[in-house]
């Protein structure tokens, strides 16, 4: 769970609904350091095979299907998304790579 300005996120929701994507054949959401809202979205996506996919179409896409506070403001691609030894996503390791990227301002 991460909390965008004071709602509680839930991950595997919004992963829920993100799958659901025509251009998204696999999918994570972690939570990143954001100077307004404290913790926003962050989008760690591995695309299908020939599909395309932007920030923006991103954000208008899931604006349409959730609430504002639940819409990752960042989009990670992957070619695939690092697993543990029981097969599960990694998402420390996301997490890691993902806030290295990405400084706060404050």
């Amino acid at each position: 769970m991460f909390i965008v300005g004071g709602f509680n996120c839930y991950p595997a929701e919004i992963e829920r609904m993100l799958a659901e994507h025509p251009a998204i054949a696999q999918v994570a959401v972690i939570g990143v350091p954001d100077s307004r809202m404290g913790e926003v979205g962050c989008a760690c996506v591995v695309l299908r095979t020939g599909a395309t996919l932007s920030q923006d179409e991103l954000v208008a896409w899931s604006r349409a299907r959730m609430a504002n506070y639940k819409v990752p403001r960042h989009l990670r691609l992957y070619d695939a998304l690092p697993v543990n030894a029981t097969n599960k996503v990694a998402k420390r390791e996301l997490a890691t790579e993902a806030r290295a990227a990405m400084t706060v301002v404050r």
